[in-house]
């Protein structure tokens, strides 16, 4: 505001100045023919009269007009006031005679070195003119019209200037307080944003810019369509770190449960074997001692089991970790049918209740990847649908080269997968059977090892379910096919 209200100051005023100037030289000017015309209008009387009074009484002169008649070293003069032509005191003619010393100046073309200041009367400008007679007369006008002129139009630019500048500074507050509304609406936004505390929990940033605010052709919209773009972010990012805790909390949970049962078991055997043991050596009877053999031998089967069981878990949680981390892939070339039959192959023992289809091309279908990692997917889902269908379902495996993808499907027609687990079926330890019972399935990693395999190799993995139609289907980049 500073800097426009002085700039347009500076130009008002440099304004008035030229302005007045140029109004100043034009009065002069026409001042000055003013002077002439007078002159003109006494010049043929003062041959006829010596008197300056009743020249100007004879060419009724206007108001202000100074006549000064010059013969010799002596000089009359009149001027007309309001009652008329009156002749000049003699301090007035005194500075008359004074200027007459420097009458080139008086004659001078210059009209500000053409005046002489009047104690009586004021400011005068006065130019000499040759009489017809001889001799010589001065005529003068005042110049109190052209100062006050000057003046008026000083004052008038001077309010007009004081006016305008209010103005300007009254409306240019407005337009900077309604241009910056929006940017104080930012502002606002972030002071609320910055006051929240995120440091843990659920945090939801629900403060945003007002759409009326946000306006993209200005700069200011700009900035706060960009606040607006980075709180959804980081409401987002924040939303993602609550869910990630939320599964981390699970996970441990899940996993602490799951190894909680082989360790206590282990436990639970190894005390019973040590009872044993010390029963044995108090009672040293031949039943005896086979007894504490035979329940030693048995409850260290149960500890290798259990260990077993437990190593399994540990290691498959090894294998998520890794893959999350990028490794434990090497990559060759997979043909996805011969893994699929092999796959179907190996299932089929530990299902002989089940019925067993396999449908593949008579092409490969090949790819780049880890022929044991997409084994283990396989694998998994086949044990999956042999667990979770009853006798005599029926199993079908089949494999396809779709466009630049490889598809393998595994299908059921078993009771299906309840809607309420379905988004969850991919998750750690996530189980149909919430009872857990060992009879009905793992630890409930197959499934999430299963996605991190196929995500590994940049695919994906989904599942279709409804009551006696389950598929899930893998799809895997894949080299192109042969030209038949």
């Amino acid at each position: 505001m500073t800097a426009v209200i002085g700039m347009v100051a500076f130009i008002l005023v440099m304004i008035g100045i030229s302005t007045s100037a140029i109004l100043s030289q034009v009065l002069y000017v026409n001042l000055g023919a003013q002077v002439d015309e007078a002159a003109s209008s006494v010049q043929s009387r003062t041959a006829f009269s010596s008197s300056a009074e009743s020249v100007l009484e004879s060419a009724r002169s206007p108001d202000g007009t100074l006549l000064v008649t010059i013969s010799g070293t002596r000089l009359t003069g009149a001027v007309v006031d309001d009652e008329g032509p009156r002749e000049l005191s003699a301090d007035d003619l005194s500075q008359i005679a004074d200027s007459l010393q420097s009458s080139d100046t008086l004659q001078s073309s210059d009209p500000y070195a053409q005046t002489v200041d009047l104690a009586n009367l004021g400011e005068y400008l006065v130019r000499i003119y040759p009489a017809p007679g001889g001799g010589a007369f001065l005529v003068g006008l005042p110049l109190s019209s052209v100062t006050g002129t000057i003046g008026a139009i000083l004052t008038t630019v001077a309010l007009v200037t004081a006016g305008g500048l209010l103005l300007l500074a009254v409306i240019i507050a407005i337009v900077i307080r309604l241009g910056l509304r929006p940017l104080r609406a930012v502002a606002d936004t972030a002071t609320r944003v910055a006051s929240m505390r995120m440091e843990e929990g659920d945090v939801s940033i629900t403060e945003r810019v007002p759409a009326d605010q946000v306006d993209p052709h200005t700069e200011i919209g700009q900035v706060g369509t960009a606040l607006n773009t980075l709180l959804d972010r980081v409401d987002a990012s924040l939303g993602a770190r609550q869910r990630n805790e939320e599964l981390m909390r699970r996970f441990v949970a899940d996993a602490s449960h799951e190894l909680r049962t082989p360790l206590a078991s282990i436990r639970g055997f190894s005390e019973l074997s040590l009872r044993a043991m010390r029963q044995a050596q108090d009672d040293e009877s031949r039943q005896r001692v086979a007894l504490a053999v035979e329940t030693t031998e048995q409850s260290l089967e149960r500890i290798q089991a259990q260990s077993v069981r437990m190593t399994r878990l540990v290691e498959d949680l090894l294998l998520l970790a890794r893959l999350d981390e990028g490794q434990e892939l090497v990559y060759g070339s997979v043909d996805l049918t011969r893994l699929a039959v092999e796959a179907v192959g190996d299932a089929r023992p530990a299902g002989p209740d089940h019925a067993w289809t396999i449908d593949v091309p008579d092409r490969p279908v090949e790819l780049a990847g880890d022929a044991s990692r997409l084994h283990q997917v396989v694998a998994n889902l086949l044990a999956n649908a042999r667990t979770h269908t009853p006798a005599g379902s029926e199993i079908a495996v089949s494999v396809a080269h779709e466009g630049d993808a490889a598809v393998l499907r595994v299908h059921d027609n078993g009771p299906g997968i309840d809607p309420s687990v379905a988004s969850q079926l991919f998750e750690r330890f996530a189980r149909a059977d919430r009872s857990r019972d060992r009879k009905t399935g793992g630890t409930g990693l197959g499934l999430s090892i299963a996605r991190a395999i196929v995500e590994a190799h940049h695919g994906t993995i989904s599942v279709q379910s409804t009551p006696g139609d389950t598929t899930f289907e893998v799809r895997l980049p894949a080299k192109p096919a042969d030209p038949a």
